[in-house]
């Protein structure tokens, strides 16, 4: 399954309380749960938040689904980048 990082440009959203966070949260998993009802497949795994950015990682079927996303959740999709391999400490293993 394809593996996405979103970066979505946000103006101070590291200053957002846990409140704001939350209803954010809450309006993706509704447009989530609305898209998976359609049988399209979109999984939001984990986002990080700085001081005016948020890099989401999602796994879908498509980066149109990544886009279709962003547009009905409000939420910017400034920049979409698949994923290409994952590397870690371990991977400097034998």
């Amino acid at each position: 399954m394809p593996r996405f990082v979103i970066e979505r440009e946000i103006p101070e959203i590291g200053s957002a309380d846990r409140d704001a966070l939350r209803g954010a949260s809450q309006k993706s998993n509704s447009v989530l749960a609305d898209m998976t009802k359609e049988g399209k497949f979109i999984q939001w795994e984990h986002s990080y938040v700085t001081a005016d950015k948020i890099f989401c990682v999602y796994l879908a079927d498509s980066e149109d689904l990544v886009q279709e996303h962003a547009t009905e959740s409000g939420f910017p999709a400034t920049k979409v980048s698949q994923v290409a391999n994952v590397i870690d400490p371990t991977s400097a293993e034998a």
